[in-house]
C-alpha cells in the first residue's frame, strides 16, 4: 500500500540550466510547457513538469477523473488551445487546505509550480505530516492491495493496444532494439557529469521492498 515510483523509462538528466525540448510522455499527465515548446518552439522545460504530473494524478485520484480532458488521441493543437480556454473546476467538497495545494501544483506557470519536496513539506494543508515516518513505510497506508489477484482495471490495457502507436505491451522490443543502437556507440563514452549523477543515483536510490 506505500507508493513507490517506477519506471524511469524517459528519464533524463539535466544540468541546472539545462532545458528538455522533446515531447515525451503521456497526453493527460504533461504540463502546458511541453506542448508549448513543441508547438512553438519555445525555451524548452525542466523539473516542474513532473509535479504537474503529480498534481493531475492527484486531482483523479480525489475526483475519479482528470481535470482535462485529454486522451492519447486528442490533438497537440487543441491540447494548447484546452489550457489557454479552460479553467480547473475543484470539488465544494474539498477542504481549502486540499484545493490550495492542488492549485499550486497545476499552475500553468512553471515558475508559479511547487516543483520540489521542499515546497510540498511546506505546504500547509501537509503540516502535520512526518516524512520521516512516510519514508520509513512506517505510516499506515490507506489501501492495501490483495497480493493475489490482479489490482488494475484490463481495459486500460486493452485500451492502450488499440490507441497507442507504441504500447506498452511492445515496450521489451523497443528496448532490445535501443540496446541495439546503444552497442553500436560504445565509441562515445558518458560524459563525467553523467557518469557522477547516475553514480548518485545507485548510492542514494532507496530499494523498494514490496513485501514490508
Amino acid at each position: 500500500g506505500h507508493v513507490h515510483i517506477t519506471d524511469f523509462n524517459i528519464a533524463t538528466v539535466l544540468k541546472d540550466t539545462e532545458k528538455a525540448t522533446s515531447m515525451a510522455g503521456t497526453k493527460p499527465y504533461m504540463a502546458p510547457e511541453v506542448f508549448h515548446s513543441f508547438m512553438e518552439g519555445g525555451p524548452g522545460y525542466s523539473y516542474p513538469v513532473d509535479w504537474w504530473s503529480l498534481g493531475i494524478t492527484a486531482y483523479e485520484l480525489l475526483r475519479g477523473w482528470r481535470p482535462y480532458d485529454i486522451h492519447s488521441s486528442t490533438p497537440v493543437e487543441e491540447i494548447v488551445n484546452m489550457f489557454r480556454a479552460e479553467r480547473v473546476h475543484y470539488s465544494s467538497t474539498w477542504s481549502k487546505g486540499m484545493v490550495s495545494l492542488l492549485r499550486k501544483l497545476l499552475a500553468k506557470d512553471p515558475e508559479c509550480r511547487l516543483s520540489s519536496v521542499t515546497d510540498i513539506q511546506s505546504s500547509p494543508y501537509l503540516a502535520d505530516v512526518n516524512w520521516d515516518a512516510v519514508l520509513e513505510k512506517a505510516v499506515a497506508p490507506g489501501f492495501v492491495p490483495n497480493k493475489g489477484r490482479l489490482n488494475c482495471d484490463p481495459t486500460f490495457e486493452l485500451e492502450e493496444m488499440i490507441l497507442e502507436s507504441k504500447p506498452l505491451h511492445k515496450k521489451k522490443k523497443r528496448l532490445a532494439k535501443s540496446k541495439s543502437r546503444d552497442a553500436t556507440k560504445e565509441s562515445c563514452p558518458l560524459s563525467a557529469h553523467l557518469q557522477q549523477c547516475l553514480e548518485t543515483v545507485r548510492q542514494e536510490f532507496i530499494i523498494f521492498n514490496r513485501e514490508k
